[in-house]
């Protein structure tokens, strides 16, 4: 008789599950948190750009354009230590790489983001660009919006598909809120974080877009991040200098990319020396933002500059604070310094203990990088004129598109933002030469690489995401039956009747796995009782056609069944101890269930 007592779950929120399980479907349920999540996310992005402004107006404040600021040298050192300090003793968590964190957690977690993201990466951040930290403010608040998605899905107890939802509609909700572009948030989860698009999953995620975008509107007015005026007219005789250009923001991609990678492992072999980190970064970075000042903070003043600007007395106004101000005739040299310096700037906040995002630093860099590119054009006569705030904004596109490796996110996100629909077919073609460029050096962005390196990457082929979400913990059978060497046969056969499976370990002594017995191979032998005491283990084992580890993707695990076309695979620590075992059998019955549960609309 089962005896077995269901407790009735009384708190607040199991009376509320238990209602919306009679009252409401997961879908309609779905749609309602979307909204919550897109609102949540706006008061998010509103908040960290509010706290950065606050803190920058009251550091710069007295500071002259005419003449160099000592102070650059001190304020980044300082906001990153105290973001360090913010984070070793209250967060005690590491937050950096909020967009890799986000792929990680859909992943590996099954979309389960700790309740500190919800508002850590906003202070940590806000905290590090305020004080000149040479980062971006978006990567936090991705991470922020997609933290609330998963902790509203943990909360009402979601299955870990409305979960993953739930952290694309945050995530696409703190893309829209912040830059005002709801298209730009659908696309940005769709091509980054790699949430399949279907009829299921594409209305929560507009919900949590428009929500975030209009309450943006209500809390900051109808003004753009960037404001940009076309300069002429598009011309088909362009089309050459837009493909060089879209070569060109590829190779400057790449650049900051492989830089980024090579800084990070450098500040990664100082991981257990903090104070080292700071003062290395700290030094790199101070010194950075004291000969340009235009990498203080996000630096998208700069940008703007360089898409309002006519001439050249327009444009020098990013030379103020600088020891280049008032030579209006090193504008070219500054920008190129500036663009190539950029990076590092990223990579010291970064590895020293700040926290932020790549994502403004891609805009920053395509933005300089466009304007050097059409001014060394135009000034050297190679073709026909191409105006420099155009392809200012043509390399936010371009390098946006290749960093992230996202076509469409640079495409609606710049026309957006600026409402520079009139260059949307220039935007196509920049973007297109960009993302082949980047394409023949790097097959991941710079968020997933890291993950892509590691086997732990989601993508659109359902067969690899349904085989990184499975756990090889799910379907490990720890209950076996395993024997000695030594053993008579006798005695194997009693193990063999109390076993259920074919696959019979042979241990040693120490718990190694040192061979296997395959019941269906033995049959001529088992039931010949005079043979019992003639035959040992030892004799009539085989050796094992494969093992397999307690990390090993489940990719390799199928590739290794595949290959052995064995029933039972054991699984191994790296002293060769048996932790259990693998069916053929049941892995692929959970494969099936979690491909039809993938599927599901």
């Amino acid at each position: 008789m089962d005896t077995t007592i269901e407790i009735e779950d009384k708190t607040l929120t199991g009376r509320f599950i238990k209602w919306r399980d009679e009252h409401l479907s997961t879908r309609q349920f779905t749609l309602i948190l979307s909204f919550f999540v897109g609102f949540f996310a706006a008061i998010a992005a509103y908040s960290l750009h509010w706290i950065i402004k606050q803190i920058q107006m009251l550091l710069t404040e007295g500071f002259t354009i005419s003449s160099i600021n000592w102070l650059y040298l001190v304020f980044p050192v300082v906001g990153i230590y105290l973001t360090s300090l913010f984070i070793r003793h209250v967060v005690k968590d590491n937050i950096s790489h909020g967009i890799t964190r986000v792929l990680y957690a859909i992943s590996t977690k099954r979309a389960r983001l700790k309740g500190h993201n919800c508002w850590s990466s906003v202070i940590a951040s806000a905290i590090t660009i305020g004080f000149g930290g040479s980062v971006g403010a978006e990567a936090p608040i991705v991470l922020t919006g997609s933290a609330i998605g998963s902790n509203l899905g943990q909360l009402f107890k979601l299955d870990n598909r409305t979960m993953i939802l739930l952290v694309g509609c945050g995530a696409s909700a703190a893309i829209a809120g912040i830059y005002k572009a709801p298209i730009a948030g659908l696309v940005f989860t769709l091509e980054v974080l790699m949430v399949d698009l279907t009829m299921a999953s594409l209305l929560p995620i507009l919900i949590a877009c428009v929500t975030a975008t209009c309450f943006t509107y209500i809390f900051v007015g109808t003004e753009s991040m960037f404001t940009f005026h076309l300069d002429g007219e598009w011309m088909i005789e362009r089309v050459p200098a837009s493909v060089l250009f879209g070569i060109f923001c590829g190779m400057i991609s790449l650049y900051f990319m492989r830089t980024m990678t090579a800084c990070e492992n450098m500040f990664g072999k100082m991981k257990k020396r903090p104070y080292q980190r700071l003062i290395v970064g700290g030094i790199i970075l101070s010194s950075l933002i004291f000969l340009f000042p235009s990498l203080y903070g996000e630096g998208l003043s700069s940008v703007n500059t360089l898409l309002n600007g006519n001439t050249e007395a327009d444009w020098g106004q990013i030379l103020n604070n600088s020891l280049f101000y008032g030579h209006d005739n090193l504008l070219v040299v500054y920008v190129g310094l500036v663009l190539f310096t950029k990076v590092f700037a990223t990579s010291a906040t970064n590895g020293s203990g700040g926290c932020g995002g790549t994502f403004a630093p891609s805009l920053f860099i395509g933005g300089f990088g466009g304007f050097f590119f059409a001014r060394l054009w135009n000034m050297y006569n190679i073709g026909i004129y191409i105006p420099e705030k155009n392809f200012t904004l043509l390399g936010m596109a371009g390098v946006m598109t290749a960093v992230m490796h996202a076509p469409l996110t640079g495409i609606f996100l710049i026309a957006e933002i600026t409402g520079g629909y009139q260059l949307l077919l220039p935007l196509m073609i920049v973007c297109i030469s960009s993302y082949l460029t980047i394409n023949i050096f790097e097959p991941h962005s710079i968020y997933s690489m890291r993950l892509a390196r590691e086997g732990k990457l989601i993508t659109h082929h359902t067969d690899k995401s349904i085989l990184t979400l499975m756990s090889m913990e799910s379907i490990i059978d720890k209950n076996y039956i395993a024997v000695n060497p030594e053993m008579p046969l006798g005695k194997l056969v009693y193990a063999i009747s109390r076993s259920h499976t074919s696959f019979i370990p042979v241990l040693d002594h120490a718990g190694r796995l040192i061979g296997e017995i395959d019941v269906t191979k033995i049959r001529h032998i088992m039931f010949r009782t005079e043979l019992y005491q003639k035959f040992s283990v030892a004799q009539i084992m085989i050796p094992t056609p494969t093992v397999l580890g307690r990390n090993d993707p489940m990719e390799e695990v199928m590739n290794k069944f595949d290959k052995t076309d064995a029933t039972y695979l054991p699984v191994v620590d790296a002293n060769n101890e048996l932790q259990g075992f693998i069916s053929r059998t049941r892995m692929y019955a959970m494969y099936r269930k979690m491909v039809a549960d993938f599927s599901t609309e």
